[in-house]
């Protein structure tokens, strides 16, 4: 079935109140021309007809190829399940984690541990792929590691979104070591309950560099997918230290950190 028979015919309806009303698809045509909150909680209360457009697959599916929003995979247009939520994940989607590139010092981190000399932020020493990122977080001799707990509900992802949609939650994050000293980093990223209990963690092994190193940026990433009913935080920590032990800042550095909710990529 076309988008447009899904809509109905071209000609006026009547609300049920007995008014004439434009027809579906000059209905469709302003709808997506309307800021999309503003669509989804006033024009669903005018009519029976404005509702059912409202909820139609054929106007987010419209406003996503318009907003140029789609699957990864270019076969899977036709086979995405709710083009509505799928639209709102794509045009919310951002990183949830706050001051990742140590613009504002250590604000909004949570310091787990500052052994040796601690924390400190510093500009990169190598250029970073990213041309914006030009600080850094610096460990030091002693583990130093840090977190940010994300609230979901929080950021606009309430429980029903993240029980019945499950959309993807995607990490990562960019360390790199000093070329003259040896260090090593360590991540984890957990998926929480409400009561704050692990439901899943990513924690790979701790990635070590030896001393006369390329100095050379790598980055960590993971998805989680599928990952079940319950979510309702994300634990981000991440941290590290050198393994010489020489006083000040030698060790790993970490910047341009991010946690972000989507649709899948991939199909």
């Amino acid at each position: 079935m076309s988008d447009s028979t899904a809509m109905g015919s071209s000609q006026s309806t009547t609300n049920s109140a007995g008014d004439t009303t434009l027809p579906p698809e000059l209905l469709q045509e302003i709808f997506v021309n309307l800021p999309a909150h503003q669509v989804v909680r006033v024009c669903p209360l005018v009519c029976r007809e404005w509702r059912a457009l409202v909820n139609s697959e054929c106007l987010w599916k419209e406003r996503c190829r318009r907003e140029g929003y789609k699957p990864g995979d270019e076969a899977g247009q036709d086979v995405v399940k709710g083009w509505k939520m799928f639209y709102f994940l794509s045009k919310d989607k951002r990183n949830l984690l706050k001051n990742t590139k140590a613009e504002e010092g250590l604000k909004y981190w949570n310091i787990l541990s500052n052994k040796g000399d601690g924390w400190v932020t510093e500009e990169v020493r190598s250029p970073h792929p990213n041309e914006g990122t030009t600080q850094t977080f610096v460990s030091s001799y002693g583990p130093c590691i840090k977190s940010q707990l994300i609230d979901l509900r929080k950021e606009g992802y309430n429980h029903h979104i993240m029980d019945k949609f499950q959309p993807d939650i995607r990490i990562s994050d960019w360390y790199a070591p000093r070329f003259d000293c040896a260090c090593e980093y360590e991540i984890r990223v957990e998926l929480l309950d409400k009561k704050k209990d692990a439901l899943q963690a990513f924690s790979p092994e701790k990635v070590s560099f030896e001393q006369w190193n390329d100095e050379k940026w790598n980055k960590m990433t993971h998805v989680f997918r599928k990952y079940g009913q319950g979510v309702r935080y994300v634990k981000f920590v991440h941290g590290g230290n050198d393994r010489q032990y020489w006083k000040g800042w030698y060790g790993i550095r970490v910047t341009d950190s991010c946690v972000e909710i989507g649709p899948p990529e991939d199909r």
